[in-house]
């Protein structure tokens, strides 16, 4: 089974780019983040017309999530992160595939750091350690998908000194995302390239994408159930070089049974 995220950056503004990629790439499960669309306004028809299922949680402007299955029924456990009834954004959804648990999400950018949103960020991160040690505790094969707004490590950043002010980048971060990953979670693209700078996404300014002046911040946590079937991934690096596409590239890892 191949499966994929992507932080979209605009679903319907760049759906052009999503549907070549889509073509091309064939994967059977997409995680979509930053859907920038309100929840009537997500294209499912061409979706569909792709061979895609989906569900989804959309945002008038900003954020919203979605699940993509090829051919595959969706079977949606729950959307938005518990924790925090009066926490409004749509960065969470939680379904069955094919026997394995997808849980898609948009973790909070955080910046400006300090700050309310920072504190947000970190408040969102205790209620997902939450969630995943209960996803956990049912010993099911489980994957946490998608933009996790965190470079782990040094590795995972071009130029770091120049981060380390930046709220996908302080210490509090890393630290909490480590935290997550030592409830037993895989990092599955740093497992297979452990040595290896690779960037998920580049920004808009700069010539950074010319210049391979990137981060890794869109990631896979396996559960251990589902560790030893990892065989492959990759970023499709190639995608964030078309024209009006993300400032992302699509990431993607094969499982084998």
């Amino acid at each position: 089974m191949k499966i994929a995220t992507y932080n979209v950056n605009g679903v319907n503004g760049r759906l052009s780019v999503l549907l070549r990629w889509l073509q091309e790439s064939q994967p059977d499960v997409v995680c979509l983040q930053e859907l920038k669309a309100p929840q009537e306004k997500f294209p499912i028809e061409e979706i569909n017309t792709a061979g895609y299922n989906a569900i989804w949680q959309g945002q008038k402007q900003w954020n919203g999530v979605a699940i993509l299955a090829k051919g595959m029924e969706i079977q949606e456990i729950g959307r938005g992160l518990p924790g925090d009834p009066e926490d409004l954004q749509s960065r969470y959804v939680e379904a069955i595939v094919n026997g394995v648990v997808i849980v898609c999400l948009y973790l909070p950018n955080g910046n400006p750091a300090p700050g309310p949103k920072f504190d947000y960020k970190l408040k969102w991160f205790e209620r997902l350690h939450a969630r995943a040690a209960s996803l956990l505790a049912h010993k099911a094969p489980v994957i946490l998908i998608g933009d996790f707004n965190v470079m782990p490590t040094e590795l995972d950043v071009y130029k770091p000194e120049r981060w380390v002010n930046d709220a996908l980048f302080r210490e509090e971060v890393r630290a909490a995302f480590h935290k997550l990953v030592s409830q037993g979670w895989t990092d599955a693209i740093r497992k297979l390239y452990p040595e290896e700078k690779i960037y998920t996404f580049w920004d808009y300014f700069r010539d950074a994408y010319g210049r391979n002046a990137g981060l890794r911040i869109d990631h896979f946590l396996l559960s251990p159930e589902l560790s030893g079937q990892l065989k492959s991934g990759g970023v499709d690096r190639h995608v964030r070089g078309w024209e009006k596409t993300s400032d992302h590239a699509p990431v993607w890892i094969t499982l084998e049974p």
